[in-house]
């Protein structure tokens, strides 16, 4: 496919990805839906007249929401037709006006949330960071949990404390157990981490209470894939998950890129799912790749200076499956709705390079992090921008995400 809108040089957003967003302008304050092409946002409903009556409204929309709620076949007859009307010899290419109201830089734009989020759940499904966890805290003869192989592992987060890419995140403040056999303290968090995770938003229609989705279907109710950035208070998060889990310590923040990937746009780099033993329930069973060759990348930017690469992973490392964790989620009929989101956890590869997180990269605080001029880290300092980027490539062909980034605020006083 050839667009007639330039497209530089290892571009993120070629003709083949069109990942979704929705935008503001100064001029225009209204959110509006858009596609990403090259440099530039493409909005939808501007041009919501040239696709189907069946999902004009969609189009319209100022959230993802409408759109994610419709079916794999609609979502499929928008992508064709956004492809369509961007390439060479279409309708737009010859409408002088409406490319000009349609096509509007990125740099004019104002990046929201792509959906309004319903409800948040994290998973854990890199075997190398559970594995890694588990030596730091349990030792190597019971890394993994006896649990672990044998269904995905989650949490219920938070929400209504999602960000879109850019926005601070202000350190957090807690109760610590900084002496073991000491009485706890409160103040700010001193072991402040990054998680470097990939989520997906949940598509198709709202189930009911009660209803379950087989890992063989699930498919049809992923509609696309973000980065993301789970931030977290390593001390408080020590001294309050027993024994529920996760709470404050990961409630200050989390975010997200402003694109949603369609699974569409990553069927070419669909790779084999990664080796499960034992064999799991069949429920959890699923014949259909789903796993991705996603190039992933975290850099730390220390206020007033340069960046510097931590870490390069990948999301072949998952161990359990976007559509099986779809299915366990559903398994005792929890009802899913359209903008749900859904995260992998940290990936973590198999070399000390490919950590997804502070934690792993400086062993527990055993280790420094070296950055660029000198600088060393074992945990976050306020003022630290945290850069988390991905990418497919294959055949010449370059899928990316862009960016999610967020920078570290002191704690209040």
């Amino acid at each position: 496919m050839e667009s007639f809108i330039h497209i530089p040089h290892e571009s993120d957003f070629p003709l083949e990805n069109l990942p979704y967003g929705v935008f503001s302008t100064k001029n225009d304050p209204k959110k509006r839906i858009c596609v990403a092409i090259g440099l530039y946002v493409f909005d939808l409903s501007s041009v919501s007249h040239l696709y189907p009556q069946e999902v004009q409204n969609a189009l319209r929309a100022t959230s993802l929401n409408t759109l994610m709620g419709l079916n794999y076949d609609q979502w499929d007859v928008v992508r064709k037709r956004t492809q369509h009307l961007l390439s060479r010899g279409s309708e737009l290419e010859q409408n002088i006006d409406l490319r000009e109201k349609s096509l509007i830089l990125q740099t004019e734009c104002e990046m929201h949330l792509p959906a309004q989020i319903g409800d948040y759940t994290d998973f854990y499904s890199s075997i190398h960071h559970a594995t890694n966890v588990g030596l730091m805290f349990r030792g190597k003869d019971n890394a993994l949990m006896p649990n672990w192989k044998y269904l995905p592992v989650g949490y219920h987060g938070r929400a209504s404390s999602i960000v879109v890419s850019g926005t601070p995140i202000k350190r957090p403040k807690g109760q610590t157990l900084p002496v073991d056999g000491q009485p706890p303290v409160f103040g700010p968090c001193r072991l402040f981490d990054f998680e470097l995770e990939m989520a997906f938003f949940i598509g198709g229609a709202e189930t009911k209470l009660g209803e379950t989705i087989k890992a063989e279907d699930a498919w049809k109710n992923i509609f696309g894939f973000t980065l993301m950035n789970d931030w977290s208070a390593r001390d408080i998060q020590k001294w309050e998950y027993v024994p529920l889990g996760p709470f404050t310590a990961k409630n200050m923040g989390t975010t997200i890129s402003p694109w949603v990937i369609p699974v569409a746009a990553l069927e070419p780099f669909l790779i084999d799912n990664f080796p499960q033993e034992p064999e799991v329930f069949p429920y959890l069973k699923h014949n259909k790749k789903f796993n991705f060759d996603i190039n992933l990348q975290v850099a730390i930017r220390p206020d007033g200076k340069d960046a510097t690469t931590v870490c390069k992973s990948n999301t072949k490392y998952l161990y359990w499956t976007p559509l099986q964790q779809v299915a366990h989620h559903t398994v005792t009929g929890c009802n899913i709705r359209p903008g749900d989101l859904m995260a992998s956890g940290t990936i973590s590869g198999e070399t000390d390079d490919s950590f997804g997180s502070m934690l792993e990269l400086s062993w527990k605080g055993t280790k420094e992090v070296r950055l660029g001029n000198g600088a060393v880290r074992k945990f976050l300092q306020d003022g630290d921008e945290v850069v988390i980027t991905g990418f497919c490539k294959k055949n010449g062909l370059r899928i990316g995400f862009g960016s999610c980034t967020g920078k570290v605020l002191p704690a209040d006083l």
